[in-house]
């Protein structure tokens, strides 16, 4: 895609019902490529939650690997932060199926990060999360109270006090 617009199209595209069933593994190396040259909150959201999701769910034995990994990406490298973002934000639509393990990992990798947008993400899935179970998310926030931003913390917690 050589205009945002572009990128926008064809990530809705592939979302789409009919084109779905391609969110496999073998559509990983393209998905991250389009999550890297992305590198924009409005984009890489829309490929965490949909495509990101659905490969997870379709395909975990090969993504939820990867997931981990792109957890713990080394913030220096190109794209790490929204890889990191992407791997906080994949379950979000998740709730009961929610892999906690891999969600609390990815959470506990950027905890310490001054990015906002990695701090952002990790309260909005807590908060997604905690439509779901408030008590794990309220006892999640305790035990890390100290780790997690204030801004993650008041994201976490929006609708729970």
């Amino acid at each position: 895609a050589t205009h945002r617009e572009q990128m926008y199209v064809a990530t809705q595209l592939a979302a789409h019902t009919p084109y779905r069933q391609w969110l496999d593994a073998a559509a990983l190396s393209m998905v991250e490529e389009m999550i890297v040259t992305g590198a924009w909150w409005d984009h890489v959201d829309a490929l965490a939650t949909n495509h990101m999701g659905e490969m997870l769910r379709r395909s975990p034995d090969a993504i939820r690997p990867v997931m981990l990994a792109w957890a713990a990406d080394p913030i220096e490298r190109d794209g790490a932060m929204w890889r990191r973002r992407t791997s906080i934000l994949c379950q979000l639509k998740y709730k009961a199926e929610t892999d906690l393990d891999l969600l609390f990992h990815a959470i506990e990798e950027s905890m310490g990060s001054k990015e906002f947008f990695l701090r952002k993400a990790i309260g909005w899935a807590l908060r997604e999360y905690a439509k779901t179970d408030a008590d794990e998310v309220l006892a999640y926030v305790e035990r890390h109270t100290d780790q997690l931003s204030g801004l993650s913390k008041r994201e976490a917690l929006k609708h729970l006090r």
